[in-house]
């Protein structure tokens, strides 16, 4: 069921307000999807209403974009020629294209993937005749982008980056202990590791970056790079990190844009955390790249691709869909709406429709609603150090007991209402700690929510959600 879907089913059904007390009635009338207000439901009415079957959260949708799959980020793999000298492997479950463009000087390695995908890239190039890497270009200072860098270098291949990457590897290593609880629930790497293999660590070491990733070459603005008879033209471009850069091979016409563009629209605000990544900047760089008129195009995650006319068409939606979004938000934001409202309304025209298989929209939009204007919305409460769930229990006891939120959370769900059954859950379990109704629903309401989901990202919190619902009820 497509989101659309839930709220229309929420709006046919209904949400009573008769078996919560007054706060909870309140606080919860425009959860979920707007919708007029519903006739009232006889208490207990649909007391006994049953949580779904549960499902498996984690599948390979063919919705999501290429290289975005769950899917073993080792196996099926396979180089690719896509031109005289120009090859790469395709990243499988977000782990980086590596590509290598041959010149005179020996092999150009762009981007390195993420591990244990970046050996197997490194394994299969070399028994396609890939040497010893004259220099390994990284687009920016993801892991998984960088996993591979130590491996290429081990010849004496010379790293280059953008002159902000090395603040960015130190900004990701001083928050790796947070970085590395938030990826680990956002990509759910371990449910597609295979037998045998490490699964991905749940925290990442605190301290300096790595010493094995420090760059050789950095550059500001441009450079130009000759590696024996190809030149490489380096632009700072940046949009999905501050020290992203795009490479140009003019002699291939080819230009290698990073995570500046996929098979969705981007993810301007990732769930995981980071700094803001701006829209105005994201589209300054795909305009840079428009003026160096493309015939191939060669994004890090995805396939190429090729034709002049379609790298225009794609880059110019992408750009549009960027902007359009952009200034619905300021507009939204000076007449006076509220950043809930703006998620709720904010949509692509048909033409501008990239998909949202890893960022979303809504996401986009309070990314840039409190990237402009932070986290304060205006409620004087917002400014205490109180959390809200510290009236929790308050509210828990005036609904009638988690007994009476979790009937209600079932209500809601059967009405098709799964994103306002969660909120019940929400507020439920902060205000009765591991109440075994309360975990029940949730993990059927998060079960509905995974089963319909169509983006990477939301499965991964869906399904990490699950997993801390299930362990907290011993499961």
């Amino acid at each position: 069921m497509a989101q659309s879907d839930i709220c229309r089913a929420k709006r046919a059904g209904g949400r009573s307000a008769s078996s919560l007390g007054p706060v909870l009635a309140i606080a919860f009338a425009t959860a979920g999807c707007q919708s007029p207000a519903p006739g009232p439901v006889a208490e207990g009415a649909m007391a006994s209403a049953a949580p779904p079957a549960a499902v498996s959260p984690l599948r390979s949708a063919q919705v999501l974009p290429v290289g975005m799959e769950m899917a073993d980020p080792t196996r099926g793999l396979s180089v690719t020629q896509l031109a005289p000298g120009l090859r790469y492997v395709l990243g499988v479950n977000v782990s980086s294209n590596t590509f290598v463009v041959d010149t005179s000087s020996g092999p150009v390695v762009i981007d390195t993937s993420r591990p244990p995908a970046s050996a197997v890239h490194k394994q299969l190039l070399e028994a396609d005749g890939v040497g010893r890497a004259s220099h390994i270009i990284v687009t920016h200072g993801h892991g998984d982008h960088t996993g591979g860098v130590a491996l290429w270098r081990q010849g004496g291949g010379k790293v280059v980056a953008q002159a902000n990457y090395v603040e960015f590897l130190e900004y990701q290593s001083m928050l790796g202990g947070f970085f590395g609880r938030r990826n680990a629930a956002q990509f759910q790497f371990g449910a597609a590791t295979p037998a045998g293999q490490p699964a991905q660590a749940a925290a990442a070491p605190q301290g300096p970056a790595p010493q094995n990733l420090m760059p050789d070459i950095t550059f500001d603005k441009q450079m130009s790079l000759d590696v024996g008879d190809t030149r490489f033209e380096l632009f700072h471009t940046p949009g999905e990190t501050p020290d992203h850069l795009t490479v140009w091979v003019p002699g291939l016409k080819a230009a290698f844009v990073g995570d500046n563009y996929y098979e969705s629209f981007p993810n301007m605000y990732t769930l995981r955390g980071t700094r803001p990544r701006w829209p105005l900047e994201y589209i300054a760089s795909i305009d840079k790249v428009l003026s160096l008129d493309p015939e191939m195009l060669l994004p890090s995650h995805g396939r190429p691709v090729v034709g002049r006319d379609e790298v225009r068409r794609r880059l110019t939606q992408y750009r549009d869909a960027i902007a359009h979004v952009h200034d619905a938000v300021l507009a939204g934001m000076n007449g006076g709406k509220d950043v809930y409202t703006l998620m709720q309304e904010i949509r692509l025209p048909p033409e501008l429709d990239v998909g949202e298989g890893y960022g979303k929209i809504a996401w986009t939009v309070r990314g840039i609603h409190e990237g402009y204007v932070g986290w304060f919305k205006g409620d004087p409460v917002e400014m205490f150090e109180q959390a809200p769930s510290a009236v929790s229990d308050e509210l828990v006891a005036l609904a009638g007991g988690p007994g009476a939120l979790a009937r209600r959370a079932n209500e809601l769900l059967a009405a098709g209402d799964a994103v306002g059954a969660l909120q019940l859950t929400s507020v439920g379990l902060e205000g009765a700690k591991a109440d075994k109704s309360l975990l029940r629903a949730r993990i059927a309401a998060l079960t509905v929510l995974a089963d319909a989901s169509t983006n990477r990202n939301e499965m991964g919190w869906l399904s990490d959600g699950l997993r801390t619902a299930r362990a907290a009820l011993g499961e």
